[in-house]
């Protein structure tokens, strides 16, 4: 009977060792599989956010194969044509290979006469009112275009820009991507940055800030610019002098209190850099339609350097990753990319009417070409677009997303080793998503959300959770083999130098 249960005692023994011994076994396969079933967006660990200016879908792809582009009926000929007051007809798409083009206004007022309630067949009329009331057309002129400067319906092929379609047939084209709000660069680039465009009276308490999406900088704000006091300044790049916040080092409190994206991006220790090409401003300082060329400097907040004007950044003294866009060579040759980052033209290189494409796509291909060859390409995620549509023609009525009005829309692409080859994504975008994608990818998901990140402001909505607004993932296949590089040629037209053109053709605002 000893022996019998001796026995027992050790078949039991035997049967938990063995047990444990499967657990064991068991345990390096399961950490291994719970590493594989982490979100898969992990594999991008450099997002690069490029962003150009002034261009409409329907003019840079309005022919592209099987996008939703510029129709046409049986006999070939487009169906669209919009009125054109002034010759007392309608006017069709037509190709416009010039390099240089003229666009139209593009402020709030124009884009609404643009959009003409989702008919989309004011962009002539917006053009020929503002001309009328513009008594010097010496920029139209200049440019070599005829006096009435109206380009608005032309668009462009695979041939007058080889590498932007070379890009949408290789990678991923967006044919829904929308500006974030119907309005002009300024609040555009806002958007980017912190998902809000709005003008804090007193930028050191985020509550006191209120939705702008004229001017928000208080240079737009004062009494020496009716048109600002109007709240349509800004559409017409009319800006006044820099007003003292603007100067570094200056003692008076920049002037956007609300929460921006590298507020969470520091609190996660998450780096970033915003890469900014040094040349000139966009727009003419003092509101005349031309002007002496202003630099564009780093350390200036102006038009398309928001971030300096944070209080955010100033705070967690950040100021230091805004650089110029020489040391992304760098960092890209070497592999000392940040997680996040932001590449931005300056007026020689930004397809800014008066700026050249020419100049504009090679600038753009020199930034992707040093991305794809560096180390960093195998998980590296670029998001390229232009930030309004410039006054070019698209017949796509802007939708409402989540209660915001989005803007017109604007080519969206996609490149990256995981991008879908070849990939037309017809869903509903902004640039919400970009922020989207980065706070899913770094942040665990945490929003510009005034109920968590723990500095309140009074922004309408949190936008990145708007239902209707698509996620970008959705352009990625992150099983598949990483794609290799497509490097394409570019030209020395990138290389800025001085501006003998103003910027931009942004005439008076039509009387209501």
């Amino acid at each position: 009977m000893g022996r019998a249960l001796a026995g027992a005692e050790r078949a039991r023994a035997g049967l938990i060792a063995c047990a444990l011994a499967m657990v064991a076994a068991c345990a390096v396969p399961a950490s291994v599989g719970a590493s594989q079933h982490r979100d898969p967006i992990h594999k991008i660990r450099h997002v690069v956010i490029v962003m150009q200016e002034n261009r409409s879908f329907d003019e840079y792809f309005g022919t592209f194969p099987h996008a939703d582009g510029l129709s046409r009926d049986s006999r070939g000929r487009f169906t669209t044509c919009v009125p054109d007051p002034r010759a007392g007809r309608c006017q069709r798409p037509f190709h416009d290979p010039a390099d240089t083009n003229a666009g139209g206004p593009h402020y709030h007022e124009s884009a609404v006469m643009d959009v003409d309630r989702g008919r989309m067949d004011g962009f002539i009329r917006s053009v020929e009112q503002s001309q009328d009331l513009d008594t010097d057309k010496t920029a139209c002129m200049v440019a070599g275009h005829a006096p009435s400067c109206v380009d608005v319906m032309g668009y462009k092929t695979g041939a007058d820009i080889p590498n932007y379609w070379s890009y949408a047939r290789h990678f991923v084209l967006q044919d829904h991507m929308f500006e974030p709000s119907d309005t002009w660069s300024l609040p555009s680039h806002l958007f980017m940055v912190s998902a809000w465009s709005a003008h804090c009276s007193d930028s050191s308490r985020p509550a006191t800030c209120k939705t702008d999406l004229g001017f928000p900088d208080s240079d737009g704000n004062t009494s020496s610019n009716p048109l600002a006091q109007q709240g349509t300044g800004a559409g017409l790049g009319i800006l006044t002098p820099a007003d003292p916040d603007d100067v570094q080092g200056s003692p008076r409190k920049p002037d956007y209190g609300w929460t921006d994206i590298t507020y969470l991006l520091y609190r996660h220790h998450v780096s970033w850099r915003y890469y900014l090409a040094l040349g000139t401003e966009p727009d003419c300082p003092t509101g005349q339609m031309t002007c002496p060329p202003q630099p564009q400097a780093v350390s200036t907040p102006e038009i398309w350097n928001p971030l300096p004007d944070f209080q955010t950044v100033h705070h967690d003294r950040q100021l230091g990753n805004i650089v110029p866009d020489a040391q992304l060579f760098d960092d890209a040759r070497w592999g000392k990319l940040p997680a996040v980052s932001w590449v931005i033209p300056s007026g020689d290189n930004s397809e800014h009417p008066f700026g050249t494409v020419s100049a504009g796509q090679n600038h753009v291909t020199r930034v992707i070409d040093a991305l794809m060859k560096g180390p960093d390409w195998k998980s590296t995620a670029i998001f390229l677009a232009w930030d309004d549509w410039g006054g070019f023609y698209d017949h796509v009525a802007p939708p409402r997303v989540g209660g915001q009005q989005y803007g017109i829309r604007v080519p969206g692409l996609v490149i990256s080793p995981y991008a879908r080859r070849g990939y037309i994504d017809h869903h509903t975008l902004s640039f919400d998503s970009y922020l989207r994608f980065i706070e899913d990818d770094f942040l665990r998901g945490q929003r510009l959300d005034p109920r968590t990140d723990g500095r309140w402001d009074p922004r309408p909505t949190v936008r990145e959770r708007a239902r209707g607004l698509a996620d970008l993932r959705r352009d990625f296949n992150f099983k598949q083999r990483p794609r290799r590089p497509l490097v394409l040629p570019f030209g020395t037209a990138n290389i800025p130098g001085p501006m003998a053109l103003p910027q931009p053709f942004l005439p008076p605002l039509p009387p209501r």
